[in-house]
């Protein structure tokens, strides 16, 4: 059924549509509207068998999460930026338990400084925990992911983060395809854990490993993560079959077919991108774009693939990894060794902390990289004046104060505000 929904309440519906039994809530912005969602469905009976269970934090969001599922049930939750940091322990244990929880990661940044506007540092910061990530670029893509989620999740017993990038998606109004009742269930079949708690037949669910089984612990996970490249992509083409339209897998083509420079990215600034790409089309430039939608399991192979034959390659990122550059493109690298003309690879970092990706910048950026090729990191728009002044107040007082502060006096400065003292 078509609606002009908000992305977020698209969201809770189709998680709704997933019969989750156990719903654990703790707000942050931006995924409240989720959870508010999911609890306003179960309140009002449209989702029944499911237990709302407000709790006094992000941990115990996923805590509890981690108890529910243990015990048998479908669980689901909800977070975002600092909530996921405060979470981590309990969400390495998700995964190290093989627990298939699903949990919406509504894209923020991390502070400090704080800020609530979207990137993909959060969503980084777990990388290597063992769950899958899958990356929405629209919200119907949101929509379509969560069902794919609990799907792969239970087939693999491993815990899936769809993130979906704050504000941007989460809190848009446009007009969604939210699939009926009956089509999922014929997608989704009802939950049945590969372990349970029973008393009936008693195991132990977290037993401490120690060194002579640790190993073969971490590589049977390691295992599930490539088993998921193979599903994910089966799972996309069953749920195209079934709900008519294409969504989700593991990465997807743009006008790549004679493309002499390729972008890869993912998320919502995708839309931007190809936006630039047809202006750039029309001008004879024949450039193309791949969406990343599994960043883990990282499909390095059909990525290396897609890549072959191009000149240039500009990965397009919303976080950095300090001190080192580019996750995305980190991983990027990986897919592009051992090719025989490898692409010359070119590491952007754009939209951190909310700043708007425009057309315009995009466009200097993809002509650079034809021309002009830069090594290491190139952060897009950054106000090179801004970082100059500040440096130069390092070197030259010890008690030089705060670096956001400064820097917003700076910015009070040039815009003609008076500067707070």
């Amino acid at each position: 059924m078509l609606k002009q929904i908000e992305g977020s309440h698209a969201m809770a519906e189709a998680i709704a549509l997933c019969r989750p039994e156990v719903v654990c809530a703790y707000p942050i912005t931006p995924q409240t509207h989720i959870v508010e969602g999911l609890g306003e469905l179960i309140k009002t009976g449209s989702l029944v068998d499911c237990e709302y269970i407000n709790v006094e934090s992000e941990f115990a969001a996923l805590s509890v999460a981690i108890g529910a599922s243990a015990a048998g049930a479908r669980a689901y939750t909800a977070t975002a930026s600092q909530g996921l940091l405060f979470m981590m322990e309990a969400v390495y244990n998700a995964s190290g338990l093989g627990l298939p929880i699903v949990m919406t990661l509504g894209n923020r940044a991390i502070g400090a400084p704080i800020n609530i506007w979207n990137d993909h540092s959060d969503a980084m910061s777990a990388r290597d925990s063992g769950w899958l990530q899958l990356f929405a670029e629209t919200n119907q893509e949101a929509v379509d992911l969560h069902i794919q989620a609990f799907r792969i999740a239970e087939e693999l017993s491993m815990p899936a983060m769809v993130c979906v990038d704050g504000f941007i998606l989460t809190h848009a109004v446009e007009r969604i395809d939210i699939p009926d009742q009956a089509t999922v269930d014929a997608y989704l079949p009802p939950y049945d854990p590969v372990q349970v708690l029973d008393p009936a037949a008693p195991i132990s669910i977290g037993a401490m490993v120690g060194p002579d089984a640790f190993t073969e612990v971490r590589f049977l996970a390691h295992y599930k993560q490539t088993q998921a490249l193979g599903l994910i992509p089966e799972f996309a083409r069953e749920f195209a079959e079934k709900f008519g339209r294409e969504s989700g897998g593991l990465l997807r083509c743009y006008r790549t077919e004679d493309a002499e420079l390729l972008v890869v990215a993912m998320g919502s600034v995708c839309g931007t991108i190809k936006d630039t790409i047809d202006e750039m089309r029309d001008d004879g430039i024949r450039i193309g774009l791949v969406t990343i939608v599994s960043f883990r399991p990282f499909p390095v192979e059909a990525l290396r693939t897609a890549l072959a034959g191009t000149k240039d390659v500009v990965v397009v990122e919303k976080s950095v990894a300090v001190g080192m550059g580019g996750q995305l493109a980190d991983n990027v690298g990986v897919a592009l060794r051992n090719l025989a003309r490898a692409p010359r690879l070119h590491s952007a970092v754009a939209g951190l902390g909310g700043r708007p990706i425009t057309r315009a910048s995009l466009h200097h950026l993809f002509r650079q990289a034809t021309v002009q090729p830069w090594e290491g990191t190139h952060f897009l728009d950054l106000n090179e004046r801004v970082v100059g002044r500040e440096i130069h107040r390092k070197r030259k007082s010890r008690r030089s104060g705060p670096t956001a502060e400064n820097i917003l006096r700076q910015l009070a400065i040039a815009s003609g505000l008076p500067a707070a003292e």
